[in-house]
């Protein structure tokens, strides 16, 4: 019986495969995905960590975030990668650089933030969404995670703590124990020079208040 091996192409050079974040996690990963973190010249065009233009529709704001490992240390070689809905609770699956506004963004320490180990996103206030279910879900920002040591990246959610009312009746974020659920709470800090707000988002890899992952 003739075997046959669909890893590999016949003609090699006619095949162009761009790499996921899966296959660059690690040390590669900022080579891969954050070229200018890797002290490297950036390509033409780079998904980076503004998500939304000053024009974009829908409240402006700023996130900053840190990712701490088991023994509180920033882990500075992390990429997390955010995926969110617009300010009328719409994904745009249609990405384009011409966009005011695009629903994936990519953040890594290094980029807009001098802070060692802080990442930030500028992007708009998402806008409430159905859950399967039916009832419409709190605004929140998907997030994934990626870092030398975590070969299958991690899932978790931000939600914001000014959005008490709607946090409380998400049908989502209820199903995660009470005392865990603030692992996914974004705190409001402070308003940017321009009065836009900045919420700070800390994430645990390990510990006692580790953050909640999800399986998707």
């Amino acid at each position: 019986m003739q075997q046959y091996n669909h890893r590999q192409p016949l003609e090699p050079e006619s095949v162009f495969l761009r790499e996921s974040p899966s296959q660059t996690a690690g040390p590669y990963v900022h080579i891969g995905l954050a070229l200018n973190v890797a002290g490297l010249p950036e390509r033409e065009h780079e998904i980076v960590n503004v998500m939304a233009r000053a024009d974009a529709d829908g409240p402006r704001m700023h996130i900053r975030g840190l990712v701490l490992d088991g023994n509180e240390v920033p882990v500075d070689d992390v990429l997390v990668e955010a995926w969110q809905a617009d300010a009328h609770g719409r994904y745009v699956t249609d990405f384009s650089f011409d966009n005011a506004f695009n629903s994936l963004g990519r953040a890594a320490p290094g980029m807009g933030v001098d802070q060692a180990g802080w990442w930030s996103f500028t992007t708009i206030k998402p806008g409430r969404l159905s859950h399967p279910d039916g009832p419409e879900m709190a605004p929140h920002i998907n997030l994934m995670i990626f870092a030398r040591g975590i070969n299958i990246h991690l899932h978790t959610r931000l939600y914001f703590d000014d959005e008490g009312e709607a946090n409380a009746v998400c049908p989502f974020l209820n199903r995660v124990p009470t005392e865990r659920r603030r692992t996914l709470i974004a705190s409001r800090v402070e308003d940017s020079e321009d009065g836009e707000p900045v919420y700070e988002f800390v994430i645990r890899l390990q510990g006692r208040d580790e953050t909640v992952f999800f399986d998707f």
